[in-house]
């Protein structure tokens, strides 16, 4: 076998393509879209390479065109679970004894097949699955998972290449990075095939075998992910991909004695129950499992009396109303002193007027359907109890629609009450609830901002005043783990702003960086000696 320390391609962020009118990449995603929409797929269970179907199946339906069919997915139960957890075990140990660099070139080959072939296809599916417009689909989909799979690998090569400083005369100390001894099981949201590929492929990255299952409304995309993965070249049983009832899964995965981690994103209140979970079956495992997870937000843009309007306004309204605020990190609520309200306010109704709100396949519009009758249901009930309060203003919007998707109008609310419920709970759609406080109170309501909320994922001070910007970081200092000056509080991006918050928006691993693949390793240090003692005696003993 071939020996060697290799480098490999030195990472850059994917280019985000503008889609145009009259660009090559605007004519390829709409072609994309319309063979999409032309077929009805039927989609498979991925369990030992082998494509499974039960004949229990669900439908797949876009979320802004709820009458039209896309597909079918297979459910599977009991049976289809153990298969795959068996199938990453049956994989395991030639995956994680195959070299490093192999696995590297497997995943770099599926960033470059992303970022040519299966871009427009991917981008495709999430538009249609997931209702994004054109841009949010490739700043997530493509840009986004590119930029995973080729900065991990850098990631992967450094872990790699850290070694002890000292071994001193006659030893040389080493250390290795295993993988976990057992299988990961990612479970993965809707919101972002980004997110929903990264699970699997870092952990599968550091040697891991995967057990993954997708939010049943992501499975469109997550199957050309498949796809992907496959084309790369990931060997079978590596990653298995199954779709199935949550509690089913849980009650398997979380009782076998070879469970080694998990690797979460969505609520806050589900990874709890997980991690209770575990912890009542500790004692049935190999090992302590990583518990990894990225869970909610309620994020927060605070504005200081120096702030520009126009700067104001447009962190609001995209941070809040692009794609649909179905974003853990959307802006969710804001505080905006009164001298800067009434300039901001006809800032946010000018710009919130102008949009365009319908289905993706139309370019021009901006805002898209929330991703299921559920959350719709849920947000129009919030916004109907604001409605029917004396002490709330409905500053633009709140009308909504599900006749054809579901639709729900970007949606600004101005409370008088900062603890008012839709400036505490999150909401996870398009509606925007705005605190306004007088201008000298601007020290008071950085405390408000970190009571306010159980999350800490993401947050904002916009000011042209550095103390304020500097009293804003430090007395915000653990109410947000991606914070920003003067910008929205949205739009990490892998490499330059790695991702995740604590409190209860989750465990702070921060994916896009070293310190999430880390968790997917266990070290072990090697000591060797090269002309070790051959008596037992030390040289104090002697007289």
């Amino acid at each position: 076998m071939l020996k060697g320390f290799f480098n490999t391609p030195q990472p850059v962020n994917e280019p985000v393509l503008n889609y145009g009118p009259g660009s090559a990449e605007r004519a390829s995603l709409k072609k994309a879209l319309e063979e999409a929409r032309a077929q009805q797929v039927d989609i498979p269970m991925y369990i030992g390479g082998k494509e499974v179907r039960t004949g229990n199946t669900g439908e797949l339906r876009p979320p802004h065109d709820h009458k039209h069919l896309l597909g079918t997915y297979h459910i599977g139960d009991r049976e289809q679970i153990q298969a795959a957890i068996d199938a990453a075990l049956a994989a395991k140990a030639d995956w994680e004894n195959l070299p490093w660099e192999q696995r590297a070139a497997i995943f770099l080959k599926a960033a470059e097949h992303l970022s040519g072939p299966y871009r427009a296809r991917l981008n495709a599916a999430t538009m249609l699955g997931q209702s994004k417009n054109a841009y949010q689909a490739e700043i997530d989909s493509a840009c986004e998972f590119i930029d995973f799979l080729r900065f991990n690998v850098q990631y992967m090569t450094e872990i790699y290449s850290q070694q002890p400083p000292v071994s001193p005369k006659g030893i040389w100390n080493r250390v290795e990075q295993r993988p976990l001894e057992g299988f990961v099981f990612a479970l993965t949201p809707f919101n972002f095939t980004a997110i929903a590929g990264n699970l699997p492929a870092s952990a599968a990255m550091m040697g891991n075998v995967v057990v993954w299952k997708p939010a049943d409304t992501q499975i469109y995309a997550a199957n050309v992910l498949m796809q992907l993965f496959n084309e790369a070249g990931v060997p079978p049983g590596v990653i298995n991909l199954i779709y199935a009832d949550g509690p089913t899964v849980g009650d398997i995965v979380f009782k076998h004695p070879d469970f080694a981690g998990i690797h979460f994103t969505g609520s806050t209140g589900v990874f709890q129950e997980i991690w209770k979970t575990i912890g009542t079956n500790i004692h049935l495992y190999k090992t302590y499992p990583r518990i990894v997870g990225e869970t909610g937000g309620k994020d927060f843009v605070l504005a200081h009396p120096s702030a520009d309007a126009d700067v104001v306004s447009t962190a609001l309204v995209r941070g809040a109303f692009e794609y649909q605020g179905q974003k853990c990190s959307a802006a969710s609520r804001a505080y905006v002193p009164a001298s800067l309200w009434p300039a901001v306010s006809e800032l946010m109704k000018r710009d919130i007027a102008s949009f365009k709100v319908g289905p993706v396949e139309d370019f021009s519009n901006f805002v898209n359907a929330v991703i299921t009758e559920r959350s719709f249901d849920k947000l129009a009930k919030y916004i109907d109890d604001a409605k029917a309060d004396t002490s709330v203003e409905i500053v633009a919007g709140g009308t909504y629609d599900k006749s054809e998707g579901y639709f729900i109008h970007p949606t600004v609310i101005k409370v008088n009450d900062p603890f008012y419920v839709t400036m505490c709970e999150e909401l996870f759609g398009p509606v925007l609830t705005i605190y306004v406080y007088e201008d000298a109170d601007f020290s008071e309501v950085i405390k408000i901002v970190d009571k306010t909320s159980i999350y800490a994922l993401t947050g904002s001070i916009i000011s042209q005043d550095r103390y304020a910007i500097a009293e804003a970081t430090q007395g915000l200092r653990n109410a947000a783990g991606n914070f920003y000056i003067n910008d929205k509080p949205t739009g990490a991006v892998v490499g330059q702003q790695p991702f995740g918050g604590a409190r209860g928006s989750g465990t702070n691993d921060k994916a896009g960086s070293m310190i999430n693949l880390l968790r997917w390793v266990s070290p072990r240090t090697i000591k060797e000696t090269f002309d070790p003692p051959k008596d037992y005696r030390y040289p104090f003993l002697a007289e």
